[in-house]
């Protein structure tokens, strides 16, 4: 089978696209032919040995993939031969056919929708434990989103607008910032020529409620200069970069920042990444949240589709498909 194959750590041109022998299913895992695989940031931290994950070369890079079951190995129960599936781990994913442990396996939220439903956890599972259990918000606050246009920051628009919020998205073009409007955003602000802390303020009469920060670098600081008091600042990712942030200006706010690992709460909180998975599932298969696909990239393309989305040029969620 074709699988995108990381041989030795580096950018994505070092990753080779090569014939590899089928896996089969072990004793709890199933097998499962691909039929999209979401490609996310942390694929491309994965690949240099930059993420908290650490995997060892030579490695099928990929995470979550949706597709089709082809066989079921032994003790796995709850699953059949052509059950639409979605799941699994940090790697694999990139790859005509995957085994995965029936643990990490749920049925597709979306009939036939596979680009649609891989990587849901990603972006609306960090969304929805970010929003509702690390940063409280509420029906009629302000909710000011960085990085706005990536699968990430388009599910936190349509998540907070779910939890009544007034949305307030923030990207770094106007081609962007459509795809935002589209999404359900009440206010743009276009971060490459208007000034992100003035306009925010001015946006949410005179600060915002929440800051879900999914890009880091210069922008964080801003972003949480433009809070109101008591006000709560989300660290979602670092896309630009690892931000330094004055700490006086937590003081002068009495605001909070917060982590938002959902990754992590799978371990730490179980019971909540549980919780949450069943409710993202449930917006997906009742229409309540639409993921926007905007490019589908074939196997052999993937490295420079990680290549885009390390120089930033992707907008919208992405995926490979065999």
């Amino acid at each position: 089978m074709k699988a995108v194959v990381c041989n030795e750590f580096g950018p994505p041109e070092k990753l080779s696209v090569e014939e590899v022998p089928d896996p089969a299913p072990a004793a709890g895992q199933v097998l499962v032919e691909m039929r999209a695989a979401a490609i996310v940031f942390p694929d491309t931290l994965v690949i240099e040995d930059r993420y908290q994950f650490k995997a060892k070369p030579p490695f099928v890079v990929g995470g979550e993939v949706a597709g089709v079951v082809l066989e079921v190995g032994d003790g796995v129960e709850g699953f059949a031969v052509g059950d639409e599936v979605v799941g699994g781990g940090q790697t694999g994913g990139f790859a005509e056919k995957v085994a995965i442990p029936a643990d990490q396996l749920r049925k597709l939220p979306i009939p036939g929708g596979f680009a649609e439903s891989t990587g849901l956890g990603y972006a609306y599972g960090t969304g929805q434990y970010g929003l509702k259990h690390r940063g409280d918000l509420r029906a009629g606050e302000s909710l000011l989103v960085t990085g706005a246009s990536g699968s990430v920051g388009l599910a936190a628009i349509e998540l907070g607008k779910l939890h009544g919020a007034r949305v307030i998205a923030a990207a770094s073009s106007a081609e962007k910032l459509a795809l935002c409007e589209q999404a359900g955003a009440d206010a743009l602000i276009d971060y490459s020529r208007e000034d992100l802390k003035q306009r925010a303020k001015e946006l949410s009469d005179g600060g915002v409620d929440v800051v879900y920060d999914a890009v880091g670098g210069e922008r964080a600081e801003q972003a949480l200069r433009a809070l109101a008091w008591r006000g709560r600042f989300l660290v979602i990712g670092f896309t630009a970069g690892i931000p330094s942030i004055p700490l006086n200006l937590t003081l002068l706010k009495g605001c909070d920042i917060r982590g938002v690992f959902w990754g992590a709460s799978r371990m730490q909180e179980p019971e909540i990444f549980a919780a949450v998975a069943r409710e993202i599932d449930a917006f997906a298969s009742e229409g309540k949240i639409k993921p926007q696909v905007t490019r589908r990239y074939p196997l052999d393309e993937v490295p420079r589709g990680l290549r885009e989305m390390m120089d930033r040029q992707v907008i919208g969620k992405v995926v490979a498909v065999p």
